[in-house]
């Protein structure tokens, strides 16, 4: 399959992201130091890799649009009013990372106000690049070859394998606990591998059903739910709220499952 025609601002964001890519590929293959995980909370870590990925996206970004605001987790960059504002995710899967377990992502995407316009999600270990931009679908680069992404057919919830993930507090509050045990009475299987990014882009690919967790940053979801939305899936707030870039409670699915997910969230909460 040939190519898609990117932007600019994919051409760019691809760039950053691979960069980073490699960046934590370093990281990942050297035993782990002493000092290397820190703590922004009791079960928050961040590592030096966080923080050297953060610097080399951020890096390119600033380089390729000065007038664009960069908005980043661990918090360089800038917000500008009214200019185009790029959310940054150097490192998702902050603790798989720390404890050597090779599902993590780089997530990086482009929004105008509420509406994310470019999403480049990159799983290092497998060499998989995700991107999607608004309007032209999106699709997999991996292996030399290129594969449009398509949500799935699954149409029914004993036969869909979900995903989710959880909060730091979730041991004081109990967060989407009641929902992670209603979807295992009801689903094929619940997975809970530690990337929303990657989370949404496997949603995206057909390879997961749906996928929910409360309380993400927009950094978390941006690029992953422009990923699902242009494969022909539907994401919302688990509220059934239109997605924006500011959600913080997704709900991604195939389409086909949204209302009956949206049903038993909604009764649930």
């Amino acid at each position: 399959m040939q190519r898609p025609q990117l932007s600019i601002y994919a051409q760019v964001a691809v760039r950053a992201v691979r960069e980073a890519a490699q960046v934590l590929l370093d990281h990942f293959r050297r035993p782990p130091a002493p000092g290397e995980v820190r703590y922004k909370g009791p079960v928050d870590p961040v590592t030096e890799a966080d923080h050297a990925s953060e610097a080399c996206i951020v890096s390119v970004l600033r380089e390729a649009f000065p007038d664009h605001s960069v908005v980043a987790e661990e918090g360089r960059g800038a917000r500008f009013e009214g200019a185009p504002c790029w959310y940054v995710d150097p490192l998702d899967g902050t603790t798989n990372f720390a404890h050597r377990l090779p599902w993590f992502g780089v997530s990086v995407a482009l929004a105008q106000g509420e509406e994310v316009e470019v999403g480049v999600v990159c799983h290092p270990v497998l060499d998989e690049l995700f991107v999607a931009e608004r309007g032209a679908g999106a699709w997999l680069l991996s292996d030399g070859q290129v594969r449009r992404l398509r949500v799935s057919s699954t149409a029914r919830l004993q036969e869909a394998l979900v995903a989710t993930g959880t909060p730091p507090d979730i041991g004081i509050t109990g967060n989407n606990l009641p929902q992670i045990v209603t979807m295992l009475k009801l689903a094929e299987d619940v997975r809970q591998m530690g990337s929303a990014a990657l989370n949404l882009c496997y949603v995206a690919a057909g390879r997961l059903d749906a996928f929910w967790e409360p309380d993400l940053k927009p950094w978390d979801v941006a690029a992953g739910a422009l990923m699902v939305l242009e494969a022909g899936g539907t994401v919302t707030g688990m509220d059934g709220a239109p997605y924006t870039a500011d959600t913080r409670n997704p709900l991604a699915t195939n389409g086909l499952l949204h209302a009956q997910l949206l049903a038993l969230f909604q009764t649930r909460s």
